[in-house]
């Protein structure tokens, strides 16, 4: 019989039953530094148990199990009397909801939806097809100017975080005007988004100049802004510092600005060495030649939160208008979707209404 994982203002509480096991281990982003937590088996028989103090900073917790059985094999699966699940790009994970977590609101409003088509933006540069999917407000006519969005990871966006859904519902309520999103697919992705010169070159040199033929905008760098989170919100950050009139502003998930003193354990990614001379370029320069709007988020429960607060410290020191959110969740795709609103309509309202 499957035991309900328990959440209270002080503990969470898991039980697994499982025939054949030599350990049960809790893996979840918030304990990745060290050793997983391991449930304590009940006795000589096969029930698991595993009682957690809350975890600091959140309201919501992402975890798997990791079971290791008689034969040595390890196995990770979501938490199967927990039926509250995220989807991911690798997989569900379960969900803990904590007392205090409210999805957002928009989750349950109607509106009209967009119209989407697939995109397909040759590079020479990266040497490929940078494929996506074109968003576009209801109502809007083919080929009108209108604000643009041009987003990392942008499907993942739109399938684990809602995005498209939450544009739809802000242009419905006249919180935002008639617009577009571009919803980029990465190339390579480790590569591509770790501040990388030729992929910044091939967004401001080939990738956007085609998405303005496709998508025009009233004004091509007032009216254009850019979204990514992790890596993609670096590739970002990265794009504007190399090419400062690509966007007029920028919103930024979590992004993966490691540096050696604060990011140590991220060394064995390899372009840690490039992103993290990237980031100290930023933190060490002056004040900005051209300086544009930037909204940042971070979980208080994530790794990224001091290599965020720091790169919000210097762009603020170089002239930026730039605010970054904390907020109660982790790494994850529901933690970026439940700020989307209000703090990404907003730095778009600042930009275009």
């Amino acid at each position: 019989m499957a035991v309900p994982a328990r959440a209270s203002d002080d503990e969470i509480a898991l039980t697994f039953r499982g025939p054949g096991l030599r350990a049960v281990r809790f893996r979840s982003d918030l304990t990745k530094r060290g050793q997983p937590p391991e449930f304590r088996r009940r006795g000589r028989s096969s029930a698991w148990d595993l009682t957690l103090p809350r975890p600091y900073g959140v309201d919501r917790v992402e975890y798997l199990l990791e079971l290791l059985h008689a034969d040595g094999e390890i196995e990770l699966v979501p938490d199967p009397a927990n039926p509250l699940l995220a989807p991911g790009p690798f997989g569900d994970k379960s969900v803990l909801e904590l007392p205090g977590y409210a999805p957002p609101v928009w989750l349950e409003e109607e509106a009209e939806a967009g119209a989407l088509k697939p995109l397909a933006l040759p590079s020479r540069l990266l040497r490929a097809r940078v494929e996506g999917v074109l968003w576009s407000s209801a109502n809007a006519e083919s080929g009108e100017p209108l604000p643009l969005l041009v987003v990392h990871d942008g499907p993942e966006y739109a399938e684990f975080s809602g995005l498209i859904r939450m544009l739809d519902a802000a242009v419905a309520q006249l919180e935002l005007p008639p617009m577009r999103a571009a919803l980029l697919r990465p190339v390579r992705r480790d590569e591509t988004y770790s501040a990388a010169k030729r992929y910044a070159d091939a967004l401001a040199l080939e990738l956007v100049p085609e998405l303005s033929r496709v998508a025009p905008a009233p004004d091509e760098t007032g009216m254009r802004a850019g979204m990514g989170a992790s890596l993609g919100a670096l590739a970002m950050l990265h794009a504007h510092r190399v090419h400062p009139h690509l966007f007029g502003g920028l919103f930024l998930q979590s992004g993966s600005f490691f540096r050696r003193e604060l990011d140590g354990y991220e060394r064995n990614f390899p372009r840690f060495e490039r992103i993290s001379r990237f980031v100290g370029g930023v933190r060490r320069a002056g004040w900005a030649t051209h300086s544009i709007p930037v909204t940042m988020t971070c979980g208080l429960g994530e790794e990224n939160l001091g290599n965020n607060r720091a790169v919000r410290d210097a762009l603020a020191g170089q002239g930026y208008l730039v605010e970054l959110v904390e907020h109660r969740d982790a790494h994850n795709w529901v933690s970026w979707r439940d700020v989307l609103d209000p703090h990404l309509t907003v730095l778009l309202e600042t930009m275009w209404v």
